[in-house]
């Protein structure tokens, strides 16, 4: 699969642009799939195409793109932003020079009228400055109005530039011909189109402004890379940029300093700080032959390490890219709102049309023009989904920089909406609610067997297993000093256990099930076994020439915290249920001490994915959280899958939320966080829709046949810029969330 294209776009101006540019970009050979955030004026983009070919199809479509690759990308477009923000508020503030006087003085009584012929041309003064405004502050209204108009399209420009065009050109007329309409109509509206396009102006960079906030946590993750790393080549050290570290170089770090790439400890020891990792506060004790990772930081003592992975082949910088493409993506909430919002705005074109014939046709009197040009325009410019448009994405933003920071990276958006509905988790066992670094409590033995030498054809036979199993038992004669022997024919037997041959006899290592298979009679250590499960202790049974040689038994320690992330779970009220290969007593054991509901033991790997499915076919929605190759389909089956992040790569790979802390306390925060994620996008869609479903039959004239008032084109302008602010601002309370709250 080619790797996602990002590319920063300019020129959209509300919620109604993203299916614009979505739509020419899927028009581009070889899109596969295509996401514009509108909240940070991106697109992210699948599939065999060229940036070129994409770049001319969004200007095709009547605006801009450039692609994004390095930092020093996303900084060009940080500053051009910061240049926006400014211009901005320089358009509003020239605005507003020319339009509050106006308001004020017109308020006070002290403009003059147009009846007489220095009054006419005092206004037609006030028309040419406004024009002025209307060029210089509002100039990028008109441009992406007149651009959208080229391609067929209508947008949040086309609805200002309209309405503030349809302002000055009726005052202009009214100044030249008065006598057009009756008295009471001639009035100029020079003072609402300047105000207007300053309050427009102001809201938008107030809006960006409070945009950028939502992105802190990508800009905090860039600035954990490092400038230069010492590098040591040929006994000489010296910084060098980041960029020119190779593989296998020898890179120096030093008390205070961050890792700049991915390395393995070659010489030295330290206290490492991962909290940018893991979220965990207390530094990881390191030493030869552990692995570094890019941006944490060094504590204590100096170290020599050697780079593994380099450039975006760090940790770092896959979690980077995880996190920006997580932020860019939409849940089907977002995806239901861009195809609203795709015909919002030509239904509001139409509503403003019906509006203004309405009032000239049924209203009658004098003033039935003036009222129709109010009205038409207020609708025009209370009627824009830039709010819309916001809702989703801008609090999609801030939920997966707050995920990110609690160290849970999520993948897509459909993982952040769908992890707050799950009413069920499922628990792996070892590494998940356990340690995952089981070690040998006892050896018992059966007729003339030893403990070292039962130890010795066990660890013998596990030597070349990953299984945590095996690995404590080769571990337990590593350390009583045991000699291992020569193996022949060796094999595993997925969920059972393994066989080999050991000087000649055939020998047989696993659970109780592989002995009931191979009809060895294991009653001679019942009582033992049964006393040993009940201490959640793993009985595994040695056989040789199919007779029982003794059992070398395994203990997997509970995780400190996962009690309490149960109790959480519990808490949040989600049914917790411990799936696992082990022994149902064992199983047991463990499930009473941590209090989890309900326990599936003996679940071979190929099976764990069916009891997801099981328990989806039930009607539940299921969570399940796992750290080894056999979770994978587990992972991959459940509506959405937690990975450990201390687990294998195959399993971060098939699951939707990758845990960088080994800690259920993680899955507890990616559930909270979710909840208050569609918790804040729920009340920013009911506020938008709110806003345009009472604003628009407000501007209309809705209130005036019972209370005689209309409502001011300046005061719709002012709402339209407020209700984007409001939404972005919310948005924002999602940075002061803390995922403890959430169970509370």
């Amino acid at each position: 699969m080619s790797e996602a294209i990002r590319l920063s776009i300019s020129g959209m101006s509300c919620a109604g642009c993203v299916s614009s540019v979505e739509d020419a970009i899927n028009g581009a050979a070889g899109v596969t799939l295509a996401n514009v955030n509108f909240a940070e004026h991106t697109a992210t983009v699948e599939g065999d195409v060229s940036v070129e070919s994409l770049i001319s199809a969004i200007q095709s479509a009547g605006y801009d793109a450039a692609l994004l690759v390095s930092a020093e990308d996303e900084s060009e477009k940080e500053a051009a932003e910061l240049a926006y923000y400014r211009a901005l508020l320089k358009k509003a503030g020239v605005a507003a020079i020319i339009g509050f006087p106006q308001f004020i003085l017109g308020m006070a009584g002290y403009l003059p009228t147009f009846a007489s012929g220095g009054g006419r041309l005092f206004w037609l003064g006030i028309g040419l400055l406004t024009i002025v405004v209307l060029v210089y502050s509002g100039g990028h209204f008109f441009v992406g109005a007149w651009k959208s108009a080229r391609n067929h399209n209508a947008n949040m420009d086309t609805l200002i530039a309209l309405g503030t065009g349809t302002a000055w050109l009726y005052s202009m007329v009214i100044i030249a011909k008065p006598d057009l309409v009756p008295p009471m109509a001639q009035h100029a509206y020079f003072e609402a189109a300047a105000i207007i396009i300053a309050l427009i102006n102001f809201g938008s960079a107030m809006e960006m402004r409070a945009r950028g906030k939502t992105s802190q946590a990508i800009k905090r993750l860039i600035g954990l890379q490092p400038k230069t790393a010492r590098v040591v080549r040929n006994g000489i050290e010296e910084d060098i940029p980041i960029e020119d570290v190779g593989l296998d170089d020898t890179l120096r770090v030093r008390p205070g300093e961050r890792i700049a790439v991915d390395g393995v400890i070659v010489d030295g020891r330290s206290t490492i700080d991962e909290s940018m990792l893991t979220g965990e506060p207390l530094p990881v004790k390191k030493q030869t032959g552990d692995e570094v990772v890019t941006g944490t930081i060094n504590k204590s003592g100096s170290f020599l390490f050697q780079a593994k992975r380099i450039g975006k082949d760090t940790a770092l910088s896959q979690i980077i890219e995880m996190v920006r493409t997580a932020q860019a993506s939409k849940p089907a909430i977002g995806r239901l709102v861009d195809k609203v919002a795709a015909v919002f705005v030509p239904s509001v074109l139409i509503i403003a049309i019906v509006t203004f014939l309405a009032w000239v046709n049924f209203s009658g009197g004098d003033q039935a023009m003036t009222f129709a040009i109010v009205t038409a325009m207020t609708v025009l410019i209370i009627a824009c989904p830039c709010a819309l448009g916001l809702a989703t994405p801008i609090s999609i933003m801030a939920g997966v920089g707050k995920a990110a920071e609690f160290g849970a990276l999520i993948r897509n958006g459909d993982a952040l909406q769908q992890a707050g509905k799950l009413n069920t988790i499922i628990l792996d066992k070892t590494g998940t609610v356990t340690e995952g670094r089981p070690s040998v409590t006892s050896v018992l033995t059966l007729d003339d067997w030893t403990e070292e030498k039962l130890l010795a054809w066990s660890a013998s036979i596990e030597k070349g297993s990953e299984h945590p199993l095996a690995e404590a038992i080769v571990a337990a004669a590593v350390e009583r000093k045991i000699a291992l022997l020569p193996i022949d024919d060796f094999s595993a037997i997925a969920g059972h256990g393994v066989e080999a041959s050991i000087d000649g006899r055939s020998v047989l290592l696993g659970n109780r099930k592989l002995m009931c298979d191979r009809d060895v009679d294991v009653s001679p250590l019942e009582d033992a076994v049964s006393e040993l499960m009940r201490q959640a202790q793993t009985p595994m049974f040695m056989a040789v020439d199919n007779k029982a040689a003794g059992i070398i038994s395994v203990s997997d320690a509970i995780k400190p915290d996962s009690g309490e992330a149960i109790r959480r779970l519990h808490d949040l009220g989600l049914k917790v249920v411990l799936l696992t290969g082990d022994n149902p007593v064992t199983a047991q054991a463990v499930a009473k001490q941590v209090g989890i509901d309900e326990v599936i033991a003996e679940v071979l790997p190929q099976e764990k994915a069916d009891k997801v499915a099981a328990l989806q076919a039930q009607g539940e929605l299921v969570g399940m959280v796992g750290d080894g190759i056999n979770d994978a389909p587990a992972l991959a089956r459940a509506d959405v899958g937690f990975a450990i992040g201390t687990g294998t790569d195959v399993a971060i790979e098939s699951a939707d939320i990758t845990l960088m802390r080994g800690s259920l306390l993680s899955v507890v925060d990616s559930i909270g966080i979710s909840r208050a994620t569609v918790r804040n996008i729920k009340q920013n869609l009911f506020g938008a829709f709110i806003y345009n479903s009472l604003g628009i039959p407000i501007a209309a004239g809705a209130l005036f046949p019972f209370i005689g008032v209309l409502l001011n084109p300046m005061i719709a302008g002012a709402a339209m810029a407020m209700s984007s602010l409001t939404v972005v601002s919310n948005a924002n309370r999602l940075r002061l969330f803390k995922p403890s709250d959430s169970s509370r």
